[in-house]
This record gives C-alpha cells, sequence and structure tokens, in this order.
C-alpha cells in the first residue's frame, strides 16, 4: 500500500497540476471536470470548467488533485510536498520555477546539517512544499 497525495485548488486545479506536471516531468493520466459528470446530481456546485478530478503520474507516485468551489476550498495546513531531486542542477531549477511568485518561503534554498540543499515554501498555487537534495550528506 502506497499513499496518494491528494491536493485541492480554490479554481485553479488544472493550471496548478499541468504546471507540477512540467515541472517534475510528470504525466497527467486523467482529468474529469464537473462539465464531466452525468448529470447536475452528479456536478459539485460551480461552472462545467471545474476540475472534480485529476491525476498525475509523478516517477512511482499519483498525485490526485481537483478544484474545491467556495466554501470547500480551505488553504492547504500540516503537510508538506516534500520531492527530492537528484542532482543540484535539478534542486535549482525546481525551486526556482516552483518559488515563482510563491505566497511565503519559510526557509530559502540552503545547506543544512542533514542535506546540501533544502528548502521550504508554498507556491503561488497555495501548495506547501519542501525540497530534500542530500547530495553526499546522509540521514541517518
Amino acid at each position: 500500500m502506497e499513499p496518494t497525495i491528494y491536493l485541492y485548488f480554490n479554481g485553479n486545479c488544472l493550471e496548478a497540476m499541468t504546471f507540477y506536471a512540467e515541472t517534475l516531468g510528470g504525466e497527467i493520466t486523467g482529468v474529469f471536470r464537473n462539465g464531466d459528470a452525468p448529470d447536475a446530481a452528479s456536478r459539485m456546485p460551480g461552472g462545467d470548467d471545474l476540475v472534480m478530478n485529476m491525476a498525475m503520474k509523478l516517477g512511482g507516485a499519483m498525485v490526485m488533485a481537483s478544484d474545491a468551489p467556495g466554501e470547500w476550498y480551505s488553504k492547504p495546513q500540516g503537510f508538506s510536498v516534500s520531492i527530492s531531486p537528484k542532482t543540484m542542477t535539478e534542486v535549482e531549477r525546481v525551486y526556482a520555477a516552483l518559488t515563482r511568485d510563491a505566497q511565503a518561503i519559510q526557509m530559502p534554498l540552503g545547506e543544512t546539517f542533514w542535506a546540501e540543499r533544502f528548502a521550504m515554501f508554498t507556491d503561488r498555487y497555495g501548495t506547501p512544499w519542501m525540497i530534500n537534495f542530500t547530495g553526499a550528506k546522509t540521514m541517518g
């Protein structure tokens, strides 16, 4: 059994997940919009373009997401999506892309006692991230 990350967005799910797929090398495997539902009772509140469910394969993991219209949406908290790029070049590229127009940067990309590079931030879509590149350092 493997956990699946499920993200909620405030009306910009398709834009955010497409950006994540392009930036992180993921593959969008499915998108179901509100308008794809068979009848009105099967739809969530809001327009036909809202995403009801979307899936992206990222390495061996699945990342799923949807829009959460109106009062259904709440700001993500209490977790971060943690990624570990394989090279310093990839770390710097991904960090630059994901922090462009970031809502907050709690820890800018820098060295720690456990990693050659580590960062914590919330991207422009409201998703909290951690980037961890241990490099030559090891974590226990």
